[in-house]
């Protein structure tokens, strides 16, 4: 089981984290399409680190929503993976990024009913293969078709329908509320529960006043901090990872984005005490 606070691991930061893993993180997060096909010393460093470390992977490749035939093959290494260093959970995109072949872009599936049955009817064909549950990640967007639903009726369409899990991605919550102008906090409170398994924070670029663009290249703000807060507060602290996939500062300052974590976690199981005594 994920606890506390975690952090992405890229290949880049082994030689910076070896041969110990500072214990400071909680958990460690992957994305198999990155490692699967590292052989020699790339794997082995790998093998060090899962030994260590409770480790969970977020994919990039699934196509979830794509009308494309669903790439089981795929499935079944991400699953040999996933047994291979003993993890247990495995999360993606509620998104696409192919077409006839990969475009390499995370794109939104369009808000409909029929959108909702066709990803869901993938997400269980995906959870019956891994025998496990899928947790699936609201993602950031930055145009929208016509949709006959909102993003969050088909957020919640999607989690019902698939019987899966969710990941909740804090920053993209927010990003999403400033581009397409909804409220943050309605989203929220909206959301099950007992589907949130863990979350996400991360850095964004602000193009404009009213155009945000997630690109995990910088430091999380203080409104976002604030929203996970927030999330804490409605949904009970979950566990928790912090996103950066380039402009990576040194180590010890993405620990102090971690400490952050879990400092807001603390505060609200406080406060959540002191209410209820």
């Amino acid at each position: 089981m994920l606890k506390g606070a975690g952090l992405g691991l890229r290949r880049e930061m082994l030689p910076s984290l070896l041969p110990d893993l500072p214990t400071e993180v909680d958990f460690w997060e992957v994305a198999p399409e990155n490692w699967i096909p590292m052989g020699g010393r790339f794997k082995k460093q790998l093998e060090m680190c899962t030994r260590q470390a409770t480790f969970t992977t977020h994919g990039l490749s699934l196509s979830i929503g794509s009308s494309d035939a669903l790439d089981e093959k795929f499935v079944r290494d991400v699953g040999r993976f996933l047994d291979t260093h003993g993890i247990a959970m495995y999360s993606e995109h509620l998104s696409f990024c192919s077409g006839q072949g990969h475009m390499y872009d995370l794109l939104p599936v369009p808000f409909t009913e029929e959108a909702i049955n066709h990803v869901a009817s993938r997400i269980k064909r995906v959870q019956d293969i891994l025998e496990r549950r899928l947790v699936v990640e609201n993602v950031s967007y930055y145009l929208t078709t016509d949709n006959a639903l909102t993003e969050l009726e088909f957020t919640l369409g999607v989690l019902e329908e698939a019987d899966c899990d969710l990941l909740l991605d804090v920053n993209n919550l927010y990003v999403n509320s400033i581009n397409h102008n909804y409220d943050a906090e309605t989203f929220l409170n909206a959301l099950p529960s007992h589907r949130i398994v863990y979350g996400h924070v991360a850095g964004h670029f602000d193009e404009t006043d009213t155009l945000k663009v997630d690109t995990h290249g910088s430091d999380v703000i203080e409104p976002v901090w604030a929203l996970l807060e927030k999330a804490y507060e409605r949904h009970g602290v979950f566990p928790t990872l912090l996103e950066r996939d380039f402009n990576i500062p040194p180590i010890e300052i993405l620990l102090s984005e971690v400490q952050r974590i879990k400092d807001i976690q603390s505060k609200v199981v406080t406060d959540s005490q002191r209410t209820s005594a």
